[in-house]
């Protein structure tokens, strides 16, 4: 009997809601993935059959979980959109009307401030597409790029609705359309929210979290620096994990259009590896062992951040993405898919060159020394002539106004 009353006391002493706690179902995830990424969804892209199948599931697991539909039409939010038909040709700018949607559901707590959790649904569909990795004409399934994240959107959707807890935060899960076409869906979203963006208290985001290296177990965590809070919940010596952290804002997928509204953000990656944008990304190289471990990491980071109120955004000092041939960076980001003429500036670099010559985030390049910028093509080309220390006579559209500004590389 009294080692049934020092039981009785132990669960008291740490909470029947930890010993009973709702985890992370791996079946769920194999199922989510599994047809997500099947043939019968020819690769999720905007606007075909596949992606309606996608959205329709989406929203049926959201139903099921009883969340509040936070599109414009249900869950779903549409939206259309221009994108070059040969973007990775430079004497082509053949611009195509698409369409998408994200799907959007809310879990209401009767909170202030609200975490979203989100991930893109949206793929290469048939065919090489924009890819430049692989010029195959099979289905691109993107099991991995991002078939995991939106199962990690749906499961952590689950998890908070089934924990037997009500957080001090609301949660909006959100799976976006078009983001291989340029962050295009969150884009959208954060320019047209569904909800007050003011309260929004940061945005977590899966991309790519289902190739879990068995042996290195590295894990990406990136955003690290857009609030100080982060530092006192994100542990680099966990033991489940090799966690590397980036400090940035910014980065090729959908967190970066929250920062750039002054959100403070984390976005979670597996890895790299040489399926990404080949239509060999399928199921059967998918680690949903190690998939699991991610989804309750991420998890435990939403409870600790759950408890820490609003937090405080920090702008970073950003890197550029991607490998450059270039021997100097201008400092932006961007917008691949403004249809204007000249380069849209979507961000602005800490401490970069673009920043400390005054250029903003909406400005339009519209010629560097003397030479038209016409598009991203122009742009690159007249880049590529610099070399650290020259100096560039930039030209800006500000709105009405025509600005000239001096850049030092």
């Amino acid at each position: 009997m009294k080692y049934l009353h020092k039981l009785l006391v132990l669960l008291m002493t740490i909470g029947f809601h930890q010993v009973y706690a709702q985890t992370i179902n791996i079946q769920s995830i194999k199922k989510h993935v599994t047809y997500l990424a099947s043939d019968e969804l020819e690769g999720r892209a905007p606007g075909t059959k596949g992606e309606k199948l996608a959205i329709q599931y989406i929203s049926a697991e959201f139903a099921k979980l009883g969340l509040t539909p936070m599109g414009t039409n249900g869950f779903q939010q549409k939206f259309d959109y221009k994108y070059n038909k040969h973007p990775h040709d430079s004497t082509s700018k053949v611009f195509v009307k698409k369409k998408g949607s994200n799907v959007v559901g809310f879990l209401d707590n009767k909170a202030a401030s609200t975490i979203v959790i989100g991930g893109h649904f949206y793929h290469l569909g048939i065919g090489h597409h924009h890819s430049a990795r692989d010029t195959s004409k099979g289905v691109h399934n993107g099991a991995d790029d991002n078939a995991s994240g939106t199962a990690g959107v749906i499961e952590l959707a689950n998890y908070f609705v089934n924990n037997k807890k009500t957080e001090a935060n609301n949660f909006l899960f959100i799976c976006f359309s078009a983001e291989e076409d340029g962050l295009v869906g969150s884009k959208h979203f954060t320019s047209n929210p569904t909800l007050k963006i003011e309260a929004i208290n940061c945005m977590i985001n899966m991309d790519m979290i289902g190739r879990l290296d068995p042996a290195s177990k590295k894990l990406m965590v990136y955003g690290y620096g857009t609030s100080p809070a982060f530092a006192g919940i994100i542990d680099t010596n966990d033991k489940r994990f090799s966690v590397v952290i980036d400090s940035s804002g910014m980065g090729p997928t959908d967190h970066t259009s929250f920062y750039l509204k002054n959100i403070p953000v984390l976005s979670f990656f597996t890895g790299q590896h040489n399926d990404y944008h080949k239509a060999s990304d399928d199921v059967d190289k998918i680690n949903f062992e190690g998939e699991q471990m991610v989804l309750e990491y991420i998890a435990e980071i939403v409870q600790q951040i759950d408890t820490k109120g609003k937090l405080t955004f920090t702008a970073t000092k950003n890197k550029e993405q991607g490998r450059s041939k270039y021997k100097v960076t201008l400092g932006i980001m961007p917008d691949y898919t403004a249809d204007v003429h000249g380069v849209r500036v979507d961000g602005v670099m800490e401490g970069k060159s673009a920043e400390l010559a005054g250029i903003l985030s909406g400005d339009i390049i519209i010629e560097m020394d003397g030479n038209a910028i016409k598009d991203i093509y122009a742009y690159m080309k007249q880049l590529a002539a610099y070399k650290k220390d020259d100096t560039c006579m930039v030209v800006v559209q500000r709105g009405e106004q025509k600005l000239k500004l001096k850049v030092k590389f």
